[in-house]
């Protein structure tokens, strides 16, 4: 049976994304610089390699500040908090971007919100106790 890793992301802004991912509890893992490719991997998640436990990779391109297109396949990342409404307003407070306001998901009762990297990336709030 496989294990899910990461997801990575291409960031124009390695320290911005990084403070905003602690906003949301995450902490770095750990940090590669791989300077014959031009580029920083940072990985980003809540437990240290953890069995089962996802994690970010946060991909800076040396030099490339200009930013990335989204793109048209990518959705968001679903982020399980106990209180998203505290959270949103953590993330209100740190200068990040609410998308969403908290609130139960529409046609149901799963209370969630949306909140935004610095990147345009969205992260989906999903209440979990």
């Amino acid at each position: 049976m496989g294990t899910y890793l990461h997801t990575m992301v291409r960031v124009r802004n390695l320290e911005a994304s990084i403070d905003f991912y602690q906003l949301l509890g995450m902490h770095e893992l750990r940090r590669k610089d791989v300077p014959e490719g031009k580029y920083t991997l940072v990985f980003i998640g809540y437990a240290d390699n953890a069995a089962g436990q996802a994690e970010i990779e946060l991909t800076y391109n040396w030099g490339q500040d200009d930013g990335y297109d989204v793109g048209t396949g990518f959705g968001h990342f679903a982020l399980g908090v106990p209180d998203v409404t505290a959270l949103v307003e953590k993330v209100r407070a740190g200068g990040g971007k609410v998308t969403r306001e908290p609130g139960p998901v529409k046609f149901g009762t799963t209370f969630i919100a949306f909140v935004e990297d610095p990147d345009g990336y969205k992260i989906e709030l999903i209440q979990k106790p």
